[in-house]
């Protein structure tokens, strides 16, 4: 019997964050936030989430942010979006 299994990424989320303002140009409302998701599979069929990764990029300067980058504002703008 053949079992496949292993992990891979889900479709990527995006979120724009309109009421951030971009810490390198100071632009507001060109933030976007884009998360994506690995899970876990057996026969391509997803059964859980193993880890995720978020980051924010500005549409003005191009400038990303990971995750340990983001400040309180673009903290409480994606969690605000999420929730």
């Amino acid at each position: 019997m053949i079992l496949f299994f292993g992990t891979r990424p889900g479709k990527p989320e995006t979120k724009k964050l309109f009421n951030s303002t971009c810490p390198y140009c100071q632009q507001q409302g060109t933030l976007i936030a884009i998360s994506q998701k690995n899970y876990f599979h057996i026969f391509w069929i997803k059964l859980f989430k193993i880890s995720s990764n978020t980051t924010i990029e500005c549409n003005h300067c191009k400038r990303g942010y990971y995750e340990d980058e983001f400040t309180e504002e673009m903290k409480r703008e994606l969690f605000k979006t999420t929730n």
